[in-house]
């Protein structure tokens, strides 16, 4: 089996698998960073964002052999603390219900706000379409990014 070089979270990593095999897969089951989340494998939910090289990705769609050359950076990277000013607004708005696509929208919502510090709302709807909530707490979603693009002027 191929091994593969990753840098994660600003360590590197050495992993052995199918050439094909979906980062999210590598995160969780070799690495052991259990953050990133499986929601529905094609792309489409967001529950498995990640940053590669400062962009938001969907780690379901990116195979192993196409990660080596990029920085990767998941929910446990994103701040030792958990104090991001992401972080920090999800938690001050309590955005959270079942949580289960949050570390996606997190990352969804910190790479948005990375290009675009000061967005208008329709801007976080728009950036934030992608990612699905099943507890539809959009209307707090939206309110968190404003709260933490405050955080970061």
């Amino acid at each position: 089996m191929p091994t593969f070089t990753l840098k994660i979270n600003k360590k590197k990593y050495v992993v052995e698998a199918d050439a094909d095999t979906p980062l999210l897969w590598v995160l969780r089951d070799h690495i052991e960073l259990v953050g990133t989340k499986f929601g529905c494998g094609i792309g489409q939910c967001g529950a498995c964002t990640v940053h590669t090289d400062g962009e938001a990705s969907r780690s379901c769609l990116i195979q192993v052999s196409q990660a080596e050359d990029m920085e990767i950076t998941t929910i446990e990277g994103l701040s030792e603390n958990g104090d991001h000013p992401v972080q920090q607004a999800w938690k001050e708005i309590d955005v959270p219900q079942c949580g289960y696509c949050q570390a996606g929208q997190i990352m969804t919502a910190s790479a948005f706000l990375n290009q675009n510090p000061s967005p208008s709302n329709e801007e976080i709807r728009s950036a934030m379409n992608g990612n699905i909530c099943r507890c539809a707490s959009y209307n707090s979603i939206e309110e968190a990014v404003k709260v933490a693009s405050e955080k970061l002027s």
